[in-house]
């Protein structure tokens, strides 16, 4: 409790620190993240609905698998801010020497082999950087507060992609698709990630009162330990489970962008740009009412987590059903609204959920049980689509609608989940 007093006194502190950082890291996310951007920008260099899959499925891989190491590797430090911030830099090479590569290379095959090559650096250091970054979040704020800090931190995040995607829409509006345009985005973007790493310098992080003793156990031993405890967790795993409509989300707003360029008259930069900036008004507005706005507790918990499927369902059939500039950017903006949602209550869930205060192995292990849904999904769209070329855009109509048919099923493991925090 003495713990949480004081984490409290430093919650301006740290809710402004953590703040700035992913303002700055905002303002480069549409480029790389869930990025309508890139769907455009490789289709332009001639790439398949099954490249363009491969990008959340390499992202979601790389956040999937390396979270165990680093979990791992920083098991006995109980202090991990330093650890954070190295990581946070180490992510922003990768998009630095690709955005530097782009100056000299002008093959498209060519730049879209080195795309992929940094990509996969890039989510293999997102992952290293995923499950220390949010146990560090966690920590730094009491429970109490958890959900005020972190809608505060996301909040700042949509807001600077909002700014940053209507940077796009002008600059490709103004430029086009070019290969030189592309390169100052992509540098630009991995310069905005190393200045916003070093603002973590000025949180506050406390040590813990409980006791730890040091961990000396083998990775494969660590790992599989930590496996099974989790697997012990039955209402966890409900909650995993639940939670699978994040990666059909994502998957969504992967080729959307495509379908409304290709068959309903949609300008590139209209799409690369104006639906980014829906999606993180609809972040915006999650963070917001979700976090520090929400003072009389606005929905519980459950309610808010059963809520973005409902309206991520919704935001589907108006895919189907009204495929016109208006029903795409009224689709955007309640996609990424579910995605607000799930940012700012997704790290004090698994906090409560897994009733540990260290939950580093937490947030290692979780996205491993749901890589092969969520790096499966993208990849298999992207076939189909493929496939059924020559149905053209009810090709992707079947793509929404089994979106629909499974998010209904992951409906229900998210009635099923116990929100109520257990006690010893």
């Amino acid at each position: 409790m003495n713990n949480d007093i004081e984490k409290d006194s430093y919650f301006l502190r740290n809710a402004t620190s953590v703040s700035i950082v992913e303002f700055i890291w905002g303002l480069g996310l549409p480029i790389l993240l869930e990025s309508t951007f890139l769907q455009i920008f490789l289709k332009t260099l001639g790439a398949s609905d099954f490249i363009i899959g491969l990008v959340p499925c390499i992202f979601i891989t790389g956040i999937s698998t390396f979270p165990l190491l680093s979990s791992y590797l920083t098991r006995n430090r109980r202090l991990k801010k330093q650890v954070v911030i190295n990581l946070h830099i180490l992510s922003s090479f990768a998009t630095i020497l690709f955005g530097i590569s782009l100056f000299f290379v002008k093959t498209p095959s060519y730049i879209i082999l080195l795309f992929f090559l940094s990509y996969i650096v890039f989510s293999m250091s997102i992952g290293l950087v995923l499950p220390v970054w949010l146990n560090f979040l966690v920590k730094i704020f009491s429970e109490k507060r958890s959900i005020a800090g972190f809608g505060i931190m996301m909040c700042a995040q949509s807001t600077a992609k909002l700014i940053g995607s209507f940077i796009i829409l002008k600059m490709v509006e103004k430029f086009g698709f070019s290969t030189s345009t592309a390169a100052y985005f992509f540098l630009i973007t991995g310069l905005l990630f190393l200045i916003g790493s070093f603002c973590f310098l000025f949180t506050k992080e406390l040590v813990e009162n409980e006791d730890k003793h040091i961990n000396s156990e083998s990775f494969s031993r660590h790992t599989k330990k930590t496996i099974l405890e989790i697997i012990k967790n039955k209402n966890f795993l409900k909650y995993l489970v639940g939670d699978l409509d994040n990666y059909v989300v994502i998957t969504t707003i992967s080729f959307y962008a495509v379908y409304a360029t290709e068959f309903f008259g949609i300008k590139a930069s209209t799409a690369a740009g104006l639906f980014v900036s829906l999606t993180c008004a609809g972040s915006i507005a999650a963070n917001l009412l979700f976090g520090p706005f929400d003072f009389i507790d606005f929905l519980t918990l459950k309610k808010k987590f059963i809520s973005t499927k409902i309206l991520s369902i919704t935001g589907l059939f108006i895919l189907i059903f009204m495929p016109t500039l208006t029903g795409f950017l009224i689709a955007s903006f309640l996609f990424g609204f579910c995605r607000g949602t799930r940012s700012t209550i997704f790290s004090p869930t698994v906090k409560m959920l897994s009733n540990k205060e260290d939950t580093t192995g937490y947030f290692a292990v979780a996205p491993l049980l749901t890589m092969i849904f969520g790096s499966g999904l993208p990849v298999f769209y992207g076939l189909m689509l493929d496939m059924l070329g020559s149905m053209q855009e009810n090709a992707y109509r079947l793509m929404f609608s089994i979106s629909i048919f499974l998010i209904s099923i992951i409906f229900y493991f998210a009635i099923i989940t116990d929100f109520q925090k257990q006690t010893d």
